[in-house]
């Protein structure tokens, strides 16, 4: 018996469209990270990107369990001596609701360049309108209920 290796060039991939509103951030994050992996396939390989491409909508409606919404703090430096800059969750939920999911996710995808690359197929919109329309993406399905 030998283990089936997904080919680069034979991966079909879908687009899936997943509504933000009232979803916690890290269930919903670890949900599209799956789906940007392809884990959910039966043809899932380590090592080739089998995900598919997902349109997050409404992530501005997102919400935080507990009081994290106070307390969390983005932090990022520049490397610069001095160059630390701190954002609460709730500034950066109002000023760009998109990078509060897209961190999420980000940071629970592989470290390195094949991680970058699925990175790359996630699509998140604050409002409930998203420029892919022609790609006809199915809403996705969550196997269990995230609140």
């Amino acid at each position: 018996m030998r283990t089936y290796m997904a080919k680069p060039n034979a991966v079909e991939r879908k687009w899936y469209v997943i509504d933000a509103a009232g979803q916690r951030v890290g269930r919903l994050a670890s949900e599209i990270a799956n789906i940007l992996r392809g884990k959910y396939k039966p043809e899932f390989t380590p090592h080739v990107d089998t995900g598919d491409f997902v349109v997050v909508i409404n992530a501005d409606k997102v919400v935080f369990s507990g009081d994290k919404l106070y307390t969390k703090i983005y932090r990022h430096h520049s490397g610069y001596p001095g160059g630390l800059k701190e954002a609460r969750a709730i500034d950066v939920l109002q000023k760009h609701p998109e990078r509060v999911l897209y961190n999420a996710v980000k940071g629970m995808l592989p470290h390195n360049s094949l991680g970058r690359k699925q990175l790359t197929k996630l699509k998140i919109y604050a409002g409930p309108e998203h420029p892919h329309q022609a790609q006809q993406p199915i809403p996705w399905e969550f196997k269990k209920n995230l609140l």
